[in-house]
């Protein structure tokens, strides 16, 4: 391998590393604010101009509070289950693709970290083991509510990743491929906003799944305050508290750029080339590649702001109907999309 290439890997991986952990500090700020303007509060806006620099100073804060070690606790696991658990959130985007090729001081670039041709089965791969980080972190601290948080945790996830991975059989359908580029891409060919509108099913057990993975309202049942007294991280605090915080957030950075690549376009604007006499020339304006980046972020922050919407309208589930409702309404209607998708596929095929 060139030397050129393999700096461009490690630049890019550099890229999606930083742009993760730096979107995770202000997704916190954007969900405060968000969070306060529904409820009618001021929210944060004390540290820095408009409190710019709120997320600056919560990481300061946790670096100087003190971190314990229960006296019974697996200290290695103890340790090593915060990192475990913000592993998969950052490399499940090394597959996302930000857009097209764009020349960078002569050499032709892809807007992407990797285009393996089983993209789609990546994502679910690494998004199963994510809850070995919970999971170990409730086992490790000898704590009997941490242990319940973890397995709850468990049952959780894998529940709802039956859901989530069946409905990605819709965009892989449509495109006759498990290359995220090749989904994207296909979905160029889709009508004025080049989504995935045609299954609005696929995309709402998507949406719905996809919350209860990352453990967020109203599917937080494994840190439930009331029960468990914060369940699997009970027992953490500083730094390692903060490591399982950033892993929840930049989960929902991942799980929006994943929806926005499958079910809105990815990194494709609006198709404009249907404006009488100018459309070709503002469809390439809109569609330039160097915009592709912009596309995938705006749609990543809707997506994101009906992850923070959410969780200020629903209440808590209670845990049986929970997983009721993962078991008995969210499984058979995936299998029923997966059908409409096959029956759609085949009569258009056909």
């Amino acid at each position: 391998m060139e030397a050129a290439l393999i700096w461009e890997y490690v630049i890019k991986s550099a890229i999606v590393l930083l742009g993760m952990t730096l979107g995770f500090a202000y997704l916190t700020l954007f969900e405060r604010r968000v969070l306060a303007r529904m409820q009618m509060r001021i929210g944060p806006n004390r540290a820095g101009p408009e409190g710019i620099l709120q997320p600056i100073a919560d990481a300061v804060k946790l670096i100087f509070k003190e971190e314990l070690i229960p006296t019974k606790a697996d200290k290695l696991l103890f340790i090593l289950a915060p990192v475990i658990t913000v592993f998969p959130a950052l490399v499940i985007t090394a597959v996302i693709p930000w857009g097209r090729q764009v020349v960078i001081l002569g050499r032709e670039v892809n807007l992407y970290l990797a285009n393996v041709n089983i993209g789609a089965v990546y994502i679910t791969a690494i998004a199963s083991i994510a809850v070995y980080g919970i999971v170990l972190a409730g086992w490790s601290s000898n704590n009997k509510y941490a242990l319940m948080g973890g397995m709850r945790s468990s049952a959780q996830m894998i529940s709802y990743e039956l859901t989530m991975g069946l409905s990605f059989i819709g965009p892989i359908a449509l495109a006759g491929s498990l290359s995220l580029v090749t989904i994207v891409e296909r979905q160029g060919e889709l009508g004025f906003l080049r989504w995935n509108v045609v299954q609005p099913l696929g995309f709402i057990l998507f949406l719905i799944a996809s919350i209860a993975e990352i453990n967020r309202a109203p599917f937080d049942m494994p840190e439930a305050e009331q029960e468990l007294t914060a369940g699997y991280h009970v027992e953490y605090s500083g730094m390692k508290f903060a490591l399982f915080f950033m892993a929840e957030y930049i989960k929902m950075i991942a799980v929006s750029m994943i929806g926005a690549t499958l079910f809105m376009g990815g990194y494709l604007g609006p198709n404009l080339s249907w404006v009488p006499g100018i459309g070709d020339k503002l469809d390439a304006i809109i569609n330039y590649a160097w915009m592709g980046p912009v596309w995938l972020f705006l749609k990543t922050v809707f997506l994101l702001f009906i992850l923070v919407w959410v969780r200020a309208t629903f209440p808590r589930f209670r845990y049986d109907r929970l997983m009721a409702f993962g078991w008995k309404v969210l499984l058979p209607l995936a299998l029923l999309n997966v059908l409409i998708v096959a029956v759609s596929v085949v009569l258009v095929g056909g």
